[in-house]
């Protein structure tokens, strides 16, 4: 089986194109990597933290790196993995930065964004309602099919990923009526290509996530002091939820977790709130 096929069956298409990439890069810079051992594959590691300074980086090389043994292994080239003990002792950020979440009020505010192309309103509006109601992460988006759309309904099914489950969630009235205009004028207008995406690029594209960013980065001005990224919206949402008194086993369900320790890690207390503050507003306090 080739690298490629072998990505595309075991991840999906934004994990397995990552991943190609960074193996790409090794391979370029190490053409007999094939056949390394242990510590030449540590050496490598070690290269990439002088170059690199984010753990998530060196995670994510080591991951990819670790997945192109494994694809050896499986083709039958090597019999083992020479990365798969390797492990990195950086701490990983995974603690959600409270100071960078926004209120359901302020991500409202994303909808009134001036719109530079007038040809894209009804799009971004869906675009941006999806991030601020359902909370979806880059890659169920870039995943949405027309056919998940149920306008009879008021819902959209969403699929599953690495990280999350499949699951229906309902759409509210104003979706209801964009998706309609989007769905039936906006979307075969803008349409170049063959595709059953749900979200096309302004050149009639299916969407692949670079976008997605680029519309959230035009919204920052708004808040010039907090990181707003598909990312942070999507927790703002979650965290929201479980503010609001919801049920952990029913956001959990929304969100896509598999896990409730992961839904957890959004809940917040006051006191949590308060030390947020205060480590944003009096660094030293």
């Amino acid at each position: 089986m080739e690298l490629h096929n072998y990505l595309s069956d075991q991840y999906t298409k934004t994990t397995a194109a990552a991943y190609g990439r960074e193996i790409t890069l090794y391979l370029t810079a190490h053409p007999g990597a094939g056949h390394y051992r242990y510590g030449q594959v540590l050496d490598y590691i070690g290269q990439c933290r002088n170059k690199y300074s984010h753990p998530q980086t060196i995670n994510r090389i080591l991951a990819s790196v670790k997945v192109y043994y494994d694809w050896l292994c499986h083709s039958g080239q090597r019999t083992d993995n020479p990365a798969k003990s390797i492990r990195l002792r950086d701490r990983r950020a995974r603690d959600l930065q409270l100071q960078d979440l926004f209120q359901p009020e302020e991500l409202e505010r994303l909808l009134e964004r001036k719109e530079r192309y007038g040809d894209l309103l009804i799009r971004n509006q869906v675009l941006l309602s999806l991030l601020i109601c359902q909370g979806l992460q880059l890659g169920e988006l870039t995943g949405l099919r027309v056919a998940d759309v149920r306008l009879a309904e008021g819902t959209i099914d969403v699929k599953a990923t690495a990280k999350t489950n499949a699951r229906t969630l309902p759409l509210k009235p104003r979706q209801i009526m964009l998706l309609h205009s989007y769905i039936g004028q906006e979307r075969p207008r803008l349409l170049r290509e063959k595709t059953e995406a749900l979200i096309l690029t302004k050149l009639g594209t299916a969407e692949r996530g670079e976008g997605i960013h680029y519309l959230v980065s035009t919204c920052q001005g708004l808040f010039p002091d907090r990181r707003l990224t598909p990312q942070t919206i999507r927790q703002s949402v979650i965290a929201n939820l479980l503010k609001q008194g919801h049920d952990l086993r029913v956001v959990q369900t929304f969100a896509g977790h598999k896990y409730p320790s992961t839904t957890e890690r959004y809940r917040q207390s006051q006191i949590e709130e308060l030390k947020a503050a205060v480590q944003k507003y009096h660094p030293f306090g």
